[in-house]
């Protein structure tokens, strides 16, 4: 239940009520996904990024406004130094029901027991095959094994929900998503399915080739699994199916077959301190300079945010046959 001095505050033009804030909190990763950056990857220089002291203040301004979930994000977050304190100190902001994370697993095996001490509720795991081969030429740098036994250590801890994100390309592994599906069914987890979104320019991958739609993948799974749609949500976009005889969840997130534009609640703040409107477009507020010309007052950076709310823009503009024209990469925005 929201404080009731947390009223919900941040509305748009078109009366969507944001309440789910996205946070990456470092652009940096131990993987190189062939979606998601280029293998030859420039970081930013640390006097770009928010510090953490300043991620903390905009989370804080931002569950004051009625915000009820954060998601943090990177780049993979927890190969950030001060992840954890910075994750203790979000999950104690008063009116906050709920702390998440998004992370590639590399680190779970060793901070499993560290992140649900630290209050998080829910970890999403980005899995996209369970091919050790594969694994490794998606990622370039990932360990399968690894990503695996953080997912067993992540269960034994007891999170409140433990999910798969994969993203679906077509002839890279389009054909594993009755086994996808079937380890989270053996391991009591749920899994979602991604469209690719087409953000910055990668080498070596034609977007438009490997786009494989949500359609198809129901129509794969339904070879080997009843699906039953559900009305559960869990504040993001994925529209849910209960595998018939399990506790699992298969979601379908669907930016390009099936537009969630019209319920988006979702703002995001980039590593360099962008709130950031919309994921398909670049309508965004530099928080960062407003943190850093006004230092303390949070009465100047709430309502920066109550007016960024006027340019979030009504659906995002992806066309997966064309070459994008959001330029930075999704370790920048988030996921």
């Amino acid at each position: 239940m929201i404080h009731p001095s947390n009223p919900a505050q941040l509305i748009d033009r078109f009366g969507r009520t944001v309440d789910y804030l996205r946070i990456s909190i470092t652009d940096r990763c131990d993987f190189r996904c062939v979606y998601c950056m280029a293998e030859e990857m420039t970081f930013l220089p640390r006097a770009q990024i928010l510090t953490l002291e300043e991620i903390y203040a905009i989370a804080k301004a931002f569950a004051e406004l009625g915000v009820k979930k954060i998601r943090v994000t990177g780049g993979e977050p927890l190969v950030r130094k001060g992840a954890l304190g910075l994750l203790e100190n979000i999950g104690r902001i008063e009116g906050l029901h709920e702390l998440v994370i998004t992370t590639n697993g590399s680190q779970l095996e060793t901070m499993a027991v560290a992140l649900k001490e630290a209050g998080v509720k829910r970890i999403n795991v980005s899995l996209d095959t369970l091919d050790a081969d594969k694994f490794k030429a998606i990622t370039r740098t990932g360990d399968l094994q690894q990503v695996l036994r953080g997912i067993q250590a992540a269960k034994s801890v007891g999170f409140e929900r433990i999910k798969i994100n994969a993203v679906i390309l077509k002839d890279r592994n389009h054909l594993e998503v009755g086994n996808l599906v079937q380890f989270a069914v053996d391991n009591g987890i749920d899994i979602s399915f991604i469209e690719e979104m087409p953000l910055g320019v990668v080498d070596q991958h034609d977007r438009s080739d490997a786009y494989y739609s949500s359609d198809l993948i129901k129509s794969d799974l339904a070879q080997h699994f009843s699906l039953v749609s559900t009305i559960e949500k869990t504040g993001g976009p994925s529209n849910y199916f209960r595998v018939t005889g399990t506790q699992t969840r298969v979601g379908f997130i669907s930016p390009h077959s099936a537009n969630f534009c019209s319920t988006c609640n979702r703002v995001r703040l980039t590593v360099e301190g962008r709130l950031l409107l919309c994921l398909g477009n670049e309508h965004s507020v530099d928080l960062k300079q407003v943190l850093r010309a006004n230092p303390g007052n949070m009465a100047i950076l709430k309502q920066t945010i109550i007016d960024a709310m006027l340019i979030k823009p009504e659906k995002h503009e992806f066309n997966i046959h064309e070459q994008p024209v959001i330029l930075r990469y999704m370790n920048m925005t988030g996921g």
